[in-house]
């Protein structure tokens, strides 16, 4: 199985309002938090069991912003979802629905903390390296980091 965590920072954990179940007659899962990272967003999902197939899910922030699955891996009863783009400057809310329902009603809407720029670098040649990254932190990058 490939890490899944984007490159870039880790932002912010969003986590639901209320319990982020969804229940129909198609699926059953459990939001339990999304990972804002520079490069893009993780979506964690509980599954009842380990055999239940894994949710198709849309996200769309207030702007009207589509964010992409770009991988998705599930160990046991745990799921894990990476969309992009990350959650553009000035983003309000983030609402996750069920694809899964003809509807697509919504499963859980998260309000996102004001992020207005990234965290600076304490390293100088780390700034050197980000400044010349600056663009490819604002896209998914498919470079996965593997353990070592």
């Amino acid at each position: 199985m490939s890490n899944l965590i984007p490159s870039g920072a880790l932002r912010r954990m969003l986590l639901p309002p209320t319990y982020g179940r969804h229940i129909t007659s198609a699926t059953e899962f459990t939001i339990l938090s999304v990972e804002v990272w520079a490069s893009g967003l993780v979506v964690n999902i509980h599954l009842p069991s380990d055999d239940t197939p894994e949710p198709r899910l849309t996200l769309q922030d207030h702007f009207g912003t589509e964010y992409t699955l770009q991988e998705s891996a599930s160990v046991g009863s745990r799921n894990l979802q990476v969309f992009t783009p990350s959650v553009p400057p000035g983003t309000r809310s983030l609402t996750i629905r069920s694809a899964d329902d003809g509807d697509g009603r919504p499963v859980v809407t998260f309000a996102v903390p004001l992020m207005a720029v990234p965290e600076a670098q304490p390293d100088p040649k780390a700034a050197g390296r980000e400044a010349s990254t600056a663009a490819a932190d604002d896209s998914y990058q498919p470079d996965l980091r593997r353990p070592a």
